[in-house]
């Protein structure tokens, strides 16, 4: 699983919403990576030297699974197509039943019971 450029991962992804508009899902994985070894980290850590993270993104239909990285510098064009691309592909979701209102509401409500009503004529009185 290679690391793609950013425009090469969009135009896969893009292809993968494709293929599963009538049947089937997509996972994408955000994760920040420093992209070097524990170890080497470290070092660089005790050096006082800053480390470079990047946006590490994973796409998988299941079959196929596509990855790159997001550097800080070129994340706010990288959000913005990935925005776009999945806006364009939120028609097929399918819409969610919903219960009436009033019916929900009515059903929530339970009758109160001999003993809050007795408690409550007691106050009042």
């Amino acid at each position: 699983m290679p690391a793609l450029n950013t425009d090469a991962f969009l135009n896969e992804l893009t292809a993968m919403y494709e293929r599963t508009t009538e049947k089937g899902s997509i996972w994408v994985t955000m994760k920040r990576s420093s992209m070097m070894a524990k170890v080497h980290r470290n070092k660089l850590k005790t050096a006082d030297q800053p480390i470079d993270y990047r946006c590490l993104v994973r796409a998988t239909d299941g079959k196929k699974t596509i990855s790159t990285t997001v550097g800080a510098k070129e994340h706010l064009r990288f959000q913005a197509s990935y925005a776009t691309i999945l806006k364009a592909h939120m028609t097929s979701l399918k819409k969610r039943e919903r219960k009436d209102k009033r019916k929900a509401v009515d059903s929530d409500k339970k009758p109160e019971t001999s003993k809050k009503k007795a408690a409550a004529s007691s106050k009042s009185t």
